[in-house]
């Protein structure tokens, strides 16, 4: 994924941005970038873990920077939002619960953090005039089997719906959607490397069929930021990304050791799909991502998008997955995904 092709058309300097969950691998990774390359006011980290926000405020003040603010906080607290949200140009939501099996065992506490949590995101903002709200989205919000996806899903609505309500001229939301992150926490890659170390005498694998798209967090930052700078409001920008076999990815990270079927997890799928056969109607191919339209846009597509469009009208069944998709990773393409994952 280059994102080259489609700059972002926002500055940063002097701005305010709020992250939800921004002690997370995508926070981190993102407040860097804002340091490194913009000159934002200030970066809000917005989070419910006290120790998590103390070792983030540690790394970063050893690298020098004092535009970091961090806000203990829940978004399932609309008030606490309407607190933090205070003079704020751009939120990141990047809160969830994000885990299958767990939601799939919890799911009142799913629903509580990723749906009502989205209403209250929307809520705050609009409340307090924040500018641009960008919410990350995931593949299994396409055709939901799980109450993971399901919630997410209705957070993309919630999200979408929400330009109707914010006017004119006031707060504009979208949705950024892509695939798994290498090396994030909770994900495969780190679960292969660790029973590499361990000499495990073998590596669980849930279907030996299963694909998956593949990105690494800085691609997911980068896409995040130029997305921020080109959204109309009530967009779902889905990156194009590259698949590979979890089985050929277990090899590349743990050789030699057997692998051991363990069965699909409650919830999981065999593949992903980022744009289902359903939305692709309403989707626009550009060079490096599709763009799953609103009514207001898509209407008047031809008109709003001049620039780096491949496609308007998508073939029919079309459909964005990781089984079907054009372009996989080979052994070297998926190590240098690693290797430039900060």
């Amino acid at each position: 994924m280059k994102n080259k092709y489609f700059k972002s058309n926002i500055s940063f300097k002097n701005k305010v941005i709020l992250i939800t969950g921004g002690t997370g691998t995508f926070g981190q990774a993102f407040v860097l970038k804002l340091l490194k390359y913009f000159e934002p006011k200030k970066i809000i980290i917005l989070s419910r873990d006290e120790f998590k926000q103390y070792e983030m405020e540690k790394k970063f003040r050893s690298q020098g920077s004092e535009k970091l603010r961090f806000f203990l906080g829940d978004v399932r607290d609309v008030q606490r939002l309407k607190i933090a949200f205070k003079d704020v140009d751009f939120v990141i939501h990047t809160a969830a619960l994000k885990h299958v099996p767990l939601a799939e065992y919890n799911p009142f506490e799913c629903i509580k953090t990723n749906v009502v949590g989205a209403q209250n995101i929307v809520e705050a903002s609009i409340f307090c005039g924040v500018n641009r709200v960008i919410a990350l989205s995931t593949d299994k919000a396409s055709n939901p089997l799980n109450i993971y996806g399901a919630s997410k899903l209705a957070s993309d609505k919630i999200f979408i719906a929400a330009n109707n309500y914010s006017g004119k001229d006031g707060t504009i939301f979208s949705i950024c959607r892509y695939g798994n992150v290498v090396n994030s926490r909770g994900s495969v890659i780190p679960l292969f490397k660790n029973l590499y170390e361990k000499k495990s005498k073998t590596i669980p694998i849930t279907d030996k069929r299963m694909t998956r798209f593949w990105v690494n967090i800085n691609q997911g930052v980068e896409f995040v930021i130029s997305c921020l700078g080109n959204m109309s409001g009530g967009e779902i920008f889905v990156p194009k990304l590259p698949s590979m076999k979890v089985t050929e990815v277990a090899k590349i990270i743990a050789p030699n050791i057997p692998f051991e079927i363990i069965g699909i997890r409650p919830g999981e799928k065999l593949h992903e799909t980022m744009i289902s056969k359903d939305d692709a109607r309403y989707t626009i191919e550009l060079i490096d991502r599709y763009i799953i339209l609103p009514p207001k846009l898509h209407f008047n597509k031809k008109k709003i998008f001049k620039k780096n469009v491949v496609n308007f009208d998508l073939k029919d069944n079309f459909k964005y997955s990781s089984d079907s998709n054009e372009v996989w990773l080979n052994e070297n393409q998926l190590l240098n995904l690693l290797n430039n994952n900060i």
